[in-house]
This record gives structure tokens, C-alpha cells and sequence, in this order.
């Protein structure tokens, strides 16, 4: 030890006593989450890429996080866990420390803005937690003090190792190996911030009932409007009250009995439409009558015909009965 401060470890030391720990725990039954990067990125997605930002953009945090990203990346957080309000984590120095992270929930009426302004814009849970929303709805669920991010003043540090500054470099690994953590598990922010994902899809089915009732009550015309469109008369509805029946109804109809009016004016009107294109198809298949002028002239030639006819017939007569006569001779 020089002045309290242990020696510096090694990385190649270091990784190796990681690994001893971690076998360790194991066969000690232990459940070990070891934060393990498949590349030398720390965040690859939305969510842990945010996470990462965030802490960054706080000048509190920027002279110690440096140490940390590279106690990540060379597999020195050999546990890390993610409950409600806290992060605790087990990170590999010169010694194993135990990191112990306090998050303030966030405030009901940040939260409840949050959902108001977002509400409409997040279609699935599914696209919320892959970070596949419009630029600026996640530009709002991300904003430093307003969004779903804490502030330092949110965070609580401690570690075991004998630093005295409250953010080491085993709180700042520990830190980094969340947002990793985030890439696989979006969802645990949420449960880290104490709040309900599926609020911002709640508030949203909430709001399609109201939106899908006014657009169908815009959609319904009145007895009026219907005789105005189709030009029909419609009948008043009449249904049987106290065994008397034929009693007009009076008062607003029942939306079921609009739409059945509105089905029906489009069935009269649809069925005029084709009777009107079917007229002139069925007056040409009809067969043609006379004319009025033929039948005068035909009942003229006929009288004619049997007028020449009596005249021949007389004289026919008399030469029948001169020959007649000269056959039998005269007469004694």
C-alpha cells in the first residue's frame, strides 16, 4: 500500500482474478450477471447508446467516467443487477468491491406529462423498448431532467474501495455496464426509474375509443340529410310502447336505427339508380305496335276487294242462266 492507495493491478491480473471470482461464485451457488461486451463498444442500441449520453453530459461525472469505460471493456464487472431504485453491482480491481447505486424514482407529474405528451405516438410496446419511435418523441422521453434519464442530483454512489471521491472508477464501470445491460434489456430502465411502460400505451387505447366515437357520431346523417342525398321521404320509426301500437317515437333515434336508416336509403337509392339504367334496355326488347294510320288503310282495301266483287258476281249469274235456258229449250 502506498498512502492507503493498494498497488496498481494489471489488466492481464486483473481479468484473471475476475475469472477466479467468478468460478467461485459459482460453485458457491451464487447467481453472477457479469456485464460481457461482444465488442469494444459499450452500447450498441438506442437505449443503452441514451443511457451512456446522458451520464456524459453531466460535468459532474466527466473527469472520472474515462477509468470506468475501461474497467468495462476489459470484463472487470462481474455483477451487475438492475431493481427497482437501484443498481448493485461487484467490480474486479485490486481488490473484488461491492458498488451500490440509489436512483430517485421519477416524480408522478414528470411522469404523468411524460405520458400526456407522448400519448398518440407510440404505437407498440414493442417499438417503444427498440427505440423505433419518430426522432421526437424519443428526444422527449430522453430529455436531461424532464425525461426518463436521472440527473446527478437523482444518484446516490458508494462503493467499498477506499477512494474518497464518490464516483470511482468502479461506480463509473458500474454505470457504463448498465447502459450494456440496457441493450439486452430495455425494459429494466424502466423498472429502474420505477414507472410503468405500458402507461404510455394505456393512455393512448384510452384515447382511441373518444377518437373512434366522434368519428363514427360525424359519420351518421340525420332523417334530413338522408332525404336531401337520396331524395326519399323517410318513414318515422314506430314501435310498440304500453300494448299500443304505431306510436311515433319521438325524441333523438338510437344510433342503431340511423345507421339501419342510412343502410336502407343506400339500398332505395342504388336500386333507382340501376331500375333507371334498366328502362330503355327493356323498351327496345318490347315488340313494336302498329302504327294508328296502317290499320284505317288496310280496312279501306278490304272494303274495296268486296265491293268489286259483289259487281262481278251478278253478271256472272245471268250468264249462267242464259246457258241454262238453252240447254233445257223453249218451252211447249
Amino acid at each position: 500500500m502506498y498512502g492507503g492507495w493498494k498497488p496498481y493491478v494489471p489488466v492481464a491480473r486483473r481479468q484473471a482474478a475476475a475469472r477466479q471470482a467468478l468460478e467461485k461464485a459459482k460453485k458457491a451457488g451464487s447467481a453472477f450477471e457479469p456485464v460481457a461486451l461482444a465488442s469494444g463498444k459499450i452500447a450498441r442500441t438506442f437505449w443503452g447508446k441514451a443511457w451512456c449520453d446522458n451520464l456524459e453530459a453531466y460535468s459532474d461525472f466527466a473527469n472520472r467516467l474515462p477509468r470506468g469505460r475501461g474497467y468495462v471493456r476489459n470484463g472487470s464487472v462481474i455483477d451487475l443487477k438492475i431493481e427497482p431504485g437501484k443498481v448493485i453491482a461487484q467490480v474486479m480491481g485490486s481488490s473484488l468491491y461491492r458498488i451500490e447505486i440509489a436512483i430517485a424514482p421519477v416524480p408522478a407529474a414528470q411522469w404523468s406529462r411524460l405520458v400526456d405528451e407522448c400519448t398518440g405516438s407510440i404505437a407498440s410496446l414493442v417499438e417503444l423498448l427498440q427505440g423505433r419511435l419518430s426522432k421526437p418523441v424519443m428526444e422527449r422521453i430522453c430529455a436531461p431532467g424532464t425525461g426518463l434519464f436521472p440527473a446527478p442530483k437523482e444518484i446516490r454512489l458508494g462503493c467499498s474501495c477506499p477512494d474518497w471521491a464518490s464516483m470511482c472508477k468502479h461506480v463509473a464501470a458500474a454505470l457504463y455496464g448498465v447502459g450494456a445491460r440496457l441493450d439486452e434489456k430495455p425494459e429494466l430502465l424502466f423498472v429502474l426509474r420505477q414507472v410503468d411502460a405500458g402507461d404510455l400505451l394505456a393512455t393512448q387505447a384510452a384515447a382511441l375509443p373518444a377518437k373512434a366515437k366522434k368519428a363514427a357520431t360525424s359519420r351518421v346523417l340525420d332523417d334530413a340529410a338522408l332525404a336531401d342525398v337520396f331524395g326519399i321521404e323517410m318513414a318515422s320509426a314506430m314501435v310498440p310502447a304500453d300494448g299500443a301500437a304505431g306510436k311515433k317515437v319521438t325524441g333523438r333515434p338510437a344510433k342503431a336505427e340511423k345507421a339501419a336508416k342510412v343502410a336502407n336509403a343506400a339500398k332505395v337509392a342504388k336500386a333507382a339508380k340501376a331500375e333507371k339504367a334498366a328502362g330503355p334496355a327493356r323498351a327496345a326488347d318490347k315488340p313494336t305496335a302498329p302504327r294508328a294510320e296502317a290499320k284505317p288503310a288496310k280496312t279501306a282495301a278490304a272494303k274495296a276487294a268486296r265491293a268489286t266483287a259483289a259487281k262481278k258476281k251478278p253478271v256472272a249469274t245471268k250468264a249462267a242462266a242464259s246457258k241454262t235456258s238453252a240447254r233445257r229449250g223453249p218451252k211447249a
